[in-house]
């Protein structure tokens, strides 16, 4: 699954929301049991950090996001 939002952006008022949102989505997404990686990007395109969120079926000490 991937989503690159490109042809539907979502705006946020700041970069922190919009980094918060996608951390909440990736969150839900691997309580789901998806493997989640993101990409978080500046308006100029290039990397601000990689996150990594290994699919996990509600288990709290599997809940941490690993930094690539």
């Amino acid at each position: 699954m991937r989503g690159d939002f490109t042809e539907s952006p979502l705006a946020f008022t700041t970069g922190a929301r919009a980094e918060q949102a996608a951390r909440e989505l990736s969150h839900r997404l691997a309580e789901a049991g998806e493997p989640v990686v993101l990409d978080i990007r500046l308006r100029n395109g290039s990397r601000a950090g990689r996150f990594l969120f290994p699919p996990y079926g509600g288990a709290p000490a599997a809940a941490m996001a690993l930094r690539a």
